[in-house]
């Protein structure tokens, strides 16, 4: 499985497919850098940060762009950071970053919802398997436990998400670099990459996430 790199962005277009447990068918401008000290503890579903971490952010920043969330979001998931659980296939990956305005401010208290194929690129339709909801911390950072999806027929390697800030709810996918379905998936945009390690064990990945607050 190849892997990668960027920050949010996005072009509306269609769906995702999955069956339970089987797998679906078919300007110039400066630079801003904040730096963010998370708090030792949190609550489980709450994003928790070991170190300190510099946001590199450019201000303005481009807002994210909506894409489709597909056929197969579950309304109402539990409030979970940690989906990576016992028997779930897959590479196991730790993602981290920021929720952040687009003037690079981190955002506290935003509400992440993230829902995925597993390593098989089969969805979990009965329960709630690799989809949970969590908050940024007061430092706007996340921190997600899952792994690395896998592919199905027209649809490359890609997590679900939904922000939602102020009321305001958008609704994304996140890539992976390296893979080559990439460029065959309509939907796909190398602006959404994760960027990743993976030399670690968990591979880790991070991500920031740039919302319009105005």
């Amino acid at each position: 499985m190849r892997l990668a790199a960027a920050t949010v962005l996005a072009v509306l277009i269609a769906g995702c497919a999955g069956t339970t447990a089987v797998t679906p068918s078919a300007s110039p401008v400066a630079t801003s850098t904040v730096t963010a000290t998370t708090a030792p503890t949190a609550s489980s579903a709450t994003a928790t940060q070991a170190t300190t971490a510099a946001i590199s952010c450019t201000a303005p920043a481009q807002p994210l762009v909506e894409l489709t969330e597909g056929p197969y979001y579950k309304a109402n998931p539990p409030q979970n950071a940690t989906l990576r659980t016992a028997g779930v296939a897959g590479t196991p990956l730790t993602l981290t970053g920021y929720v952040v305005s687009t003037s690079c401010q981190p955002i506290a208290g935003a509400k992440l919802d993230f829902w995925q194929a597993d390593g098989n690129g089969n969805y979990d339709n009965s329960g709630y398997t690799l989809r949970g909801w969590q908050l940024t911390d007061a430092n706007g950072a996340y921190r997600l436990e899952t792994v690395i999806p896998g592919l199905y027929p027209g649809r490359t390697e890609h997590i679900h998400f939904k922000v939602t800030v102020n009321g305001k709810t958008y609704t994304s996918q996140l890539f992976f670099p390296g893979v080559s379905q990439n460029e065959g998936d309509s939907i796909y945009s190398s602006r959404m990459l994760v960027t990743l390690n993976t030399s670690t064990s968990p591979v880790t990945g991070t991500f920031t996430f740039v919302v319009n607050t105005a």
